[in-house]
């Protein structure tokens, strides 16, 4: 008799699983983006800057968060690169050379087929 009380865990793919991390990665940046808008306007409030130095310091705070940003998601993309070494897929680029061997190796049947 198996005492195992545990549900069973959905399987579900590498692919989705990143997925969906990746939207909610997406979301909390989006959030943190709104956010920070946000806090500039109240910073701007209290501060009594002008119209020009709101701007100012807006395009320079979004100029951070974007850099934040392409930090992240370069982070990500070395993470998946590592993950996917990892896991002994070929790159895109071993699957074009492979395409290219099979496409010679064809040719090459193909050719030694007509000499009969």
């Amino acid at each position: 008799m198996d005492n195992n009380t545990e549900a069973p865990r959905e399987k579900t793919s590498v692919a989705e699983a990143f997925e969906r991390i990746w939207s909610q990665a997406l979301l909390a940046v989006n959030t943190a983006e709104e956010e920070a808008s946000r806090a500039v306007q109240r910073v701007a409030t209290v501060a009594g800057w002008s119209q020009d130095e709101v701007k100012r310091q807006a395009r320079e705070f979004s100029e951070r968060l974007t850099g934040h940003r392409k930090d992240l998601e370069h982070n990500v993309e070395e993470r998946v690169r590592t993950a996917l070494t990892l896991l002994k897929l070929p790159r895109r680029e071993e699957l074009q050379a492979f395409g290219s061997r099979l496409e010679r190796l064809s040719e090459r049947i193909q050719a030694l087929e007509h000499r009969k």
